[in-house]
């Protein structure tokens, strides 16, 4: 895995000219609206698990 994934496109307003930002690590700054982001790896979804239940399906 690399330790810096590149996204395809500035989500405000959809510019491809994106560099990383100084900020650090997952900081992005857009060419085309002068705007700067930051990405963040949340963790892995477990399949089937929905949102107000826990693993074992139980409400929460």
């Amino acid at each position: 895995m690399s330790e810096r994934a590149a996204p395809f496109h500035c989500p405000y307003c959809g510019d491809e000219d994106l560099r990383p930002g100084e900020q650090g690590h997952g900081a992005w700054e857009c060419a085309g609206c002068n705007r700067a982001f930051q990405l963040k790896f949340l963790g892995l979804l477990t399949s089937g698990l929905t949102r107000g239940t826990t693993a074992e399906g139980e409400a929460t």
